[in-house]
């Protein structure tokens, strides 16, 4: 589209629920210019560790916006991803999202990609599709960890992070309202694309890290604010916008751009907190702005423009009431501090010498084609005679309570309790040491042995209350392997009771 094409105006769709994710380590954006012996700003940089990539930062903001949404994963008719660096470069990286997130084989949507445009690529054909299909519910979903090269600009401002919202049709019930027969409060009512053929910032066929723009005042002055005010001016229609949710590629772009379009820049504290999220940088903010101040819900006309790859999107969204979820996306977790090392060893930038140790089994071979599904879906099998959960399936066909085979397959709860736990404390490459391994009694009563995480390590105990979440356990053979990991979610009711044997942390033989 050239920037003098307007693109008919389409339906408002509803916005029933939202949520977001950000990674664990955060680099102080200091700390990374100091590296290079230049300035870096005040803020913080969210990086993702080893076990966290784009595909599981995604899992977890779309799992909270389902749930704030009130919307069971089999009512989902289509999930649409936008990410700038999906998993897999080529592979099905959107069919192992859709698997972990409990939606049916059948589900439509697409994996957008190529640029941090990427996430708005995937809201708009969500948009597009639930008009074309009425009673569509359509889960979007932005997820992003830009890689920036050593030295570049691009380090004291490049982030990552992740968020999601759940449409459907105008005039769609909303779910998680108390009173039946409610409409959502709040609508995408208005969006406008501009494009232009400029060279921004880059990724080139199998390289690994992102290049800074090659003329940053060119950049500023010709392409970026011309272009997103402009996306940002036709969205708006002449109707005031409350804030702004903008991408910020060094974070400075942003503030221009709202005094351009004469509103605030909401996604300014997220862009300080995590960095520039690239795809989900619009989306994110406009979370933030959702939430509104002390976390109490917003109501009005609040406006985003993503960019990236020369096109820019505005979209608006119109809220009468809080958004489902925008309060809880506020509090995206604990976070650790990371050095600059410790970054650049998590991108991937540094690599231990000396050989890692292979899985043994091919990811495309038989093993995980069977147990893929089981694996990213975490699911079990229940017996109809007596009710014992049995896990995994694919090594159980018959129940290992009363050697039933009327078998139902089940999704396994998300939370359970430490029964008992080893922490190896010397671990080969790829596993990070001390490594939990912990045997856990989940609320539905399955029992399943799982990773924990180093940062439990030193204050696990039985008897602890233990989440479930997606991480990548290894990148065997450059595919990625997924499973779930015990984190730490409260310390054992009362004085820990001594444990058998084997339930006290010890080192690895």
């Amino acid at each position: 589209m050239t920037p003098d094409t307007v693109a008919p105006p389409v339906p408002p769709v509803a916005v029933l629920g939202v949520g977001a994710a950000a990674p664990s380590l955060r680099l102080a954006a200091a700390e990374a210019g100091a590296a290079w012996g230049s300035g870096g700003g005040p803020g913080a940089l969210a990086v993702c560790d080893a076990d966290e990539d784009t595909l599981t930062l995604a899992w977890q903001a779309a799992t909270s916006a389902l749930e704030a949404a009130g919307v069971d994963a089999a009512s989902v008719g289509g999930l649409w991803w936008g990410t700038s660096r999906p998993p897999m470069a080529e592979g099905p990286s959107h069919v192992f999202l859709c698997s972990a997130l409990g939606l049916g084989a059948g589900v439509a949507g697409c994996l957008a990609s190529g640029s941090p445009h990427a996430g708005m690529d995937a809201l708009v054909a969500a948009w597009d599709a639930v008009v074309a299909r009425p009673g569509t519910v359509a889960l979007v979903v932005a997820s992003d960890a830009l890689v920036p090269g050593p030295g570049t600009a691009g380090e004291t401002a490049i982030g990552a992070g992740a968020a999601a919202v759940v449409v459907a049709s105008e005039g769609a019930r909303d779910p998680a309202a108390a009173t039946n027969g409610s409409s959502p409060g709040a609508r995408l009512v208005a969006r406008a694309t501009r494009a232009r053929p400029a060279l921004d910032r880059y990724r080139a066929d199998g390289a690994a890290t992102t290049e800074d723009v090659y003329d940053a005042r060119l950049f500023r002055e010709e392409v970026f604010l011309p272009l997103l005010g402009a996306a940002g001016a036709a969205a708006a229609e002449g109707a005031p916008v409350q804030s702004w949710s903008l991408s910020d590629p060094d974070g400075k772009l942003a503030g221009a751009l709202g005094k351009r379009l004469g509103a605030p820049v909401s996604s300014a504290p997220v862009t300080r907190a995590l960095g520039d999220t690239g795809a989900a940088a619009p989306l994110l903010g406009l979370v933030h702005a959702c939430a509104g101040e002390a976390g109490a819900g917003t109501t009005g006309r609040l406006g985003m423009v993503g960019y990236g790859g020369g096109r820019a999107t505005a979209v608006v969204l119109e809220a009468q009431r809080p958004v489902p979820g925008a309060r809880r996306a506020e509090a995206l977790g604990p976070a650790r501090p990371a050095t600059y090392v410790q970054a650049l060893r998590a991108r991937g930038a540094l690599v231990a010498a000396g050989e890692s140790i292979p899985m043994g089994v091919p990811p495309g071979g038989a093993a995980f084609v069977r147990g893929n599904a089981e694996m990213l879906g975490l699911t079990g099998a229940r017996c109809a005679a007596c009710g014992t959960i049995s896990t995994p399936p694919s090594i159980h066909p018959a129940c290992v309570g009363c050697g039933s085979s009327d078998l139902g397959e089940v999704r396994l709860a998300r939370r359970g309790t430490v029964q008992t736990f080893v922490v190896n404390q010397t671990m080969p490459p790829p596993f990070q040491a001390p490594l939990p391994l912990l045997v856990l009694d989940l609320d539905d009563g399955a029992r399943l042995m799982v990773q924990g995480t180093p940062a439990d390590a030193a204050v696990l105990a039985i008897g602890d209350t233990v989440t479930l979440s997606l991480r990548r356990y290894a990148l065997e053979r450059g595919v990625p392997v997924y499973g779930y990991k015990a984190f730490r979610a409260a310390a054992a009711p009362g004085p820990a009771a001594p444990g058998p044997a084997g339930t006290t942390k010890e080192g690895a033989t």
